[in-house]
């Protein structure tokens, strides 16, 4: 029971990062109606954004401390970073160890401009282009990106950690009467994708702004006949996907130290899971998600992968995501709960 506790854990953590893409790349194919290949270089710009505050708090003030030397007797040079000293000890310290939920903060209006800028800039012209086209040209996009974060930040994974607090793990079997411990962070990630997934919902859902949005995502062309700008609200939408993805790459930063290829470690992953949720449908990204996370996760136990290898299905923690991707799109081409007619052309 402890290992089965544990393996669900960790389903709900790998199904979170998967659910929290899935959901802005259904955002985007929902009321856009383009498949975005640059979604998992959001994903990855979030993380940079993170390692770029890391970064900046960290610039220091160098001075020459007398009563420190080295071992020929020369004062040492003492850096003090900025915060420290304009902050003082205490809170510039806090600043810098809670550098990644601050990071948040900063990520939201730039991931939202992010998404702007490549909306009104480059998508908008491929909103009528056949799908493949879309694909190509967010692909090469995407490329582009992971390019440029390589020549500023380096080939090599930046750590980025948690703050001091989140160091460590928490006896989550105990609550139940099991014994398993799994690391705070993990379930702070999750506990934060959920609170993301639902707000996300919410908006859509009790907003006036969200109806107008899913009215548009059911009949575009009926709600720009009652005067509804219904282009402007789907790039809002757009930034809002950028935003989301941006914030699950910042606080997976902790766990999975950023590098430029981890958007499209995701990003194949996450397009498995919008097609077996169904294309279009918000309830089944999230839904495709959590469940293929915790699938991978349970194929990954030595007695399920010992089991598969009698039956000549060796690894099949690294291929069970794309055999339930055949299944579901053999006998429901849909998606799980995608709307009839979608990707059944």
């Amino acid at each position: 029971m402890d290992a089965i506790l544990l393996q669900i854990l960790n389903g709900l953590d790998k199904g979170s990062a998967y659910a929290l893409i899935a959901l802005g790349l259904t955002l985007i194919f929902g009321t856009l109606g383009v498949v975005n290949f640059a979604h998992g270089a959001l994903f990855m710009l979030g993380a940079f954004c993170a390692v770029s505050l890391q970064k900046l708090i960290a610039i220091s003030k160098v001075t020459i401390d007398p009563s420190q030397v080295d071992f020929l007797g020369n004062p040492l040079k003492v850096k003090t970073p900025y915060v420290i000293e304009w902050f003082g000890p205490n809170i510039g310290s806090a600043i810098i160890d809670w550098n990644v939920p601050l990071a948040i903060l900063v990520a939201i209006p730039i991931m939202l401009l992010i998404g702007y800028v490549m909306e009104r800039g480059l998508i908008k012209h491929f909103y009528k282009r056949p799908h493949a086209d879309q694909i190509l040209v967010t692909f090469g996009l995407a490329i582009v990106i992971q390019e440029l974060v390589k020549a500023n930040f380096g080939a090599n994974p930046i750590p980025t950690p948690a703050p001091d607090q989140f160091v460590g793990s928490f006896n989550v079997g105990a609550l139940i009467g099991l014994d398993a411990s799994y690391p705070y962070w993990r379930l702070i990630y999750f506990g934060f994708s959920a609170l993301i997934i639902s707000a996300v919902f919410a908006f859509l859902r009790f907003t006036t702004f969200g109806m107008v949005v899913r009215a548009g995502m059911a009949d575009r062309e009926t709600v720009g006949l009652l005067g509804i700008n219904i282009d402007r609200r789907f790039t809002i939408m757009f930034g809002i996907a950028a935003a989301v993805a941006g914030l699950a790459g910042v606080m997976y930063t902790p766990i999975n130290s950023p590098n430029y290829h981890m958007g499209m470690d995701f990003l194949v992953l996450s397009f498995v899971v919008v097609v077996v949720g169904g294309m279009g449908s918000l309830p089944g990204a999230v839904s495709a998600g959590f469940l293929l996370g915790i699938l991978e996760s349970f194929a990954s136990m030595n007695e399920v992968k010992g089991f598969f290898e009698m039956l000549y299905l060796p690894s099949i923690d690294q291929i069970i995501i794309y055999l339930v991707a055949i299944i579901v799109l053999l006998t429901r081409p849909r998606g799980l709960m995608g709307k009839a007619g979608v990707m059944e052309e």
